[in-house]
């Protein structure tokens, strides 16, 4: 989502008057990439890029192509295949070793449909987006052309916009399929006159949304990791006690007693340094849907508090006792604060990503899974 938002905030800022622009999509790959389908750049007719498509080896070509496309005023898929020993062949040597398609879409400022423009309303939904990408088709239609982009608001919505009416059942069970299983997928379909066409149905989640309990000096490095990996941050604290600077880093600073909103990705930490109002923090969140709550300091801290619910008649179900992470983060030896910061987005990233957070080099599968 952070790359989202600086390519809508720079297009923004583009004075069309003077100035064409281009949006480099990731739409399809096979075996390996540095990045994966979703990834973007946002290119300007200057040679200035936001955002990336690769690790580097891909986007001096895509600004070149996006240059052409831009001229021509029309969109167009590139396919670079990395995977065989070709020394003509961009990316070969670099260790991509996969073959992935690019989408590459002038934007029209009057189009209001455009990619960039249907990426915006994505940006402060707290539920997963869903938007659909032609990525190929083989006959030029007057209805709808390479790179037309539709967002799923709601079944009513998208079936009324959507131009291919003998698709819409088709499309809406798999805009469901992918939506249930967070999963991106492209899918191929055959029109009645026997036109083929590929749509790309990429799942958008939500940034994660974090609250910070806690009004010590280690809020700070906290707040700036997580704002640095493009979350959304709450820090729950006494505001008069906070240096004004933490205003500017985080979304949003609130007082003590503020009751959290919580979503599927939300994640708490409390890390307040005083038992009881730890303790109170961990009762609080105990008593929403939240699917992570995180707590500093030792186990046996926190085995304390359990010890203390039994005695006050508190039952801590098997379910919420999988919801508390403690000591919270990762175990990489974490010392100072900022470390600790580390160790635990790290964490939460891998809570949400369903991973372990163990070493990538013991990992069995590859690193994405198609």
């Amino acid at each position: 989502m952070k790359e989202i938002k600086q390519i809508t905030e720079a297009y923004q800022n583009i004075d069309f008057s003077k100035t064409q622009a281009a949006l480099a999509t990731v739409v399809r790959v096979e075996g390996s990439s540095y990045r994966r389908t979703g990834a973007r750049m946002l290119v300007l007719e200057s040679g200035e890029w936001i955002g990336g498509i690769s690790g580097g080896c891909l986007e001096g070509d895509a600004l070149k192509k996006a240059r052409l496309a831009m001229s021509q005023n029309k969109a167009t898929l590139i396919t670079y295949d990395t995977t065989d020993d070709d020394p003509y062949q961009i990316g070969v040597g670099l260790g991509c070793n996969g073959i992935i398609d690019v989408l590459i879409t002038p934007l029209d400022p009057q189009n209001l449909n455009n990619a960039v423009r249907q990426l915006q309303s994505c940006i402060d939904q707290r539920t997963p987006n869903l938007i659909v990408t032609v990525t190929q088709i083989s006959k030029s239609r007057s209805d709808i052309a390479l790179g037309d982009v539709f967002r799923f608001d709601n079944e009513a919505h998208f079936t009324k916009v959507f131009p291919l009416k003998e698709l819409n059942e088709e499309l809406v069970s798999s805009i469901v399929e992918a939506l249930e299983t967070t999963k991106s997928v492209s899918k191929e379909y055959i029109l009645e006159e026997g036109t083929k066409i590929t749509l790309f149905f990429e799942v958008i989640p939500p940034a994660i949304q974090l609250y910070v309990f806690g009004s010590n000096y280690d809020v700070y490095p906290m707040v700036r990791v997580a704002k640095e990996l493009g979350w959304r941050v709450i820090a729950v604290c006494n505001p008069a006690k906070m240096h004004p600077s933490l205003s500017q880093m985080a979304d949003a600073v609130v007082p003590k007693d503020y009751q959290p909103e919580i979503d599927k990705f939300t994640a708490a930490i409390s890390m307040c340094h005083d038992y009881e109002t730890d303790y109170r923090n961990l009762q609080m969140l105990l008593n929403t849907d939240i699917r992570y709550i995180g707590l500093l300091g030792p186990k046996k801290r926190t085995i304390k508090m359990y010890d203390r619910m039994a005695e006050e008649k508190i039952e801590l179900l098997p379910e919420q006792e999988q919801r508390i992470f403690s000591p919270v983060g990762l175990d990489i030896g974490a010392a100072t604060p900022e470390e600790i910061a580390l160790s635990v987005c790290a964490e939460v990233r891998a809570f949400f990503s369903s991973r372990d957070g163990s070493s990538l080099k013991l990992r069995p599968k590859p690193i994405y899974e198609n």
